[in-house]
């Protein structure tokens, strides 16, 4: 970008537009992900709507290679990109809720914990991840499962509407009645077809639910893995459950006897009453008494915010996942050889359940391909040393080979790592592939938004 470009859009914009130059540019390039390290030749602070439009405008004009940034928690670091112009939406952070018709609309730039804490107050929420700072643009357009995933749906499956700014800058409104076809798109198409600058949610009855955590030493893995895959899919809907594998870390709950000790377990959630957690949970002890068992009630915030400081901003990661409509004997094989093989004490890997009401929304209703999963499941290598970067990306890698032969061949956008193939992406849309790539066609011809796990506009 030349110096001319970069004093226009300066002129053009309310909001700060950041150069390799000033001072505020390394701090304003990082990302959740300290393994990734790229350059932009601007990073655009947009103040509001009007800051997009012009954004997306210069970039066209120029030639530029775009990248947009809500949260920064993208994995795969395409919110970043080398030499080009990252549109950044984090000052676009409001929520303003309508508890009368149980709805919130919400900046692009807004997180997890902005969305909950103002939602709570009226003892409403969106079901949304399991950290508060989590961007809900991007864990929205992947689609979004997490503690309410069970109970109230996938978080896509509670958008009204969306405000986007296209490729050509002009500005639309995407809902069932307004462009329904790029709301269809919208809802799980990822990053493709333009800039969500603010959504619409549907809110639903949420305030205390019920935390537990489940314990067992990891080498009780396949006792409780095949007890948890034939408990949880039956239970209630006020409960949800994801499995991980984990060294324990030091700190509370957690009695100093088990810090660091690799384990397994459930960390599961309750929106039933308070209360009845426990009843909830007696067959815990049907896969074997538990080395640790914990539960509280809580504010749904305070779930929320409840791994923030284990996995702040800034360490290593590398990720990959995939859906799973099974967990056979042979895919917990695998899982317990590389679980007593953690390369790192905060290495990890998660199994979500993304059935109950997420399964009520119809396959060709939205652009999530897997309706028929049970599991979305990730795995984390992370570390904060630079040094352990190979270590846990080789170690991730290896287990998703092993494990990918067991799974429905495809997986959550959100969790596909960098540097994976093509033929990823298409087998993550499966039937929908084509359907995509036509929208995709219709809103962004030349593919202006391809800094993702890009769809190809169709010939």
């Amino acid at each position: 970008m030349d110096g001319s470009t970069l004093e226009a859009m300066r002129t053009a914009l309310r909001g700060p537009v950041i150069a390799p130059e000033d001072p505020e540019y390394a701090e304003a390039r990082k990302v959740y992900n300290a393994m990734v390290d790229k350059r932009p030749a601007a990073i655009v602070r947009c103040s509001d709507t009007a800051d997009v439009m012009a954004a997306v405008d210069f970039v066209r004009e120029q030639g530029l290679e775009l990248a947009v940034r809500g949260g920064g928690h993208s994995g795969a670091g395409l919110c970043l990109v080398d030499d080009g112009v990252t549109v950044d939406l984090s000052p676009m952070r409001w929520v303003r809720v309508d508890p009368a018709a149980k709805t919130a609309r919400v900046g692009g730039g807004s997180q997890l914990g902005d969305l909950d804490h103002a939602t709570h107050a009226f003892e409403l929420a969106v079901p949304a991840g399991i950290m508060s700072t989590t961007g809900v643009g991007g864990l929205t357009l992947g689609g979004g499962h997490g503690h309410l995933t069970r109970k109230y749906g996938l978080t896509m499956d509670s958008l009204v509407a969306a405000d986007v700014v296209l490729a050509d800058g002009s500005f639309v409104t995407a809902s069932e009645s307004e462009n329904p076809d790029l709301f269809w798109a919208l809802r799980g198409g990822g990053g493709n077809f333009g800039i969500v600058t603010s959504f619409r949610f549907r809110l639903h009855p949420v305030h205390t639910v019920g935390l537990a955590i489940s314990l067992w030493p990891v080498d009780h893995i396949h006792e409780v893995l095949r007890w948890y895959r034939d408990f949880l899919p039956q239970a209630p809907e006020d409960l949800n459950g994801f499995f991980a594998v984990l060294a324990v870390p030091p700190g509370p709950p957690f009695p100093e006897e088990i810090h660091g000790r690799k384990m397994c377990g459930v960390v599961w959630c309750w929106t039933g009453d308070p209360d009845g957690i426990e009843q909830a949970l007696a067959p815990v002890n049907d896969a074997g008494t538990p080395a640790f068992h914990f539960s509280t009630p809580m504010p749904y915030p305070m779930l929320q915010t409840m791994f923030d400081e284990l996995i702040p901003k800034g360490l290593q990661w590398y990720w990959r996942g995939d859906f799973f409509d099974r967990i056979t004997d042979d895919a917990i094989d695998v899982h317990a050889k590389y679980a007593e093989n953690l390369p790192t004490d905060l290495s990890t890997m998660h199994l979500y359940p993304v059935d109950g009401a997420a399964h009520r929304v119809a396959p060709g209703d939205t652009a999530w391909a897997y309706r028929d999963a049970m599991w979305s499941g990730v795995i984390g290598g992370i570390d904060p040393d630079p040094a352990n970067a190979g270590l846990v990306k080789d170690w991730c890698v290896n287990y998703w080979e092993d494990l990918h032969p067991h799974s429905m061949g495809g997986g959550y956008v959100n969790f596909i790592g960098a540097g994976e193939s093509q033929d990823r992406v298409r087998a993550t849309y499966g039937d929908h592939y084509d359907r995509l790539a036509a929208i995709k066609r219709t809103y962004d011809p030349n593919n202006l938004f391809h800094a993702n796990q890009n769809i190809e506009p169709a010939p």
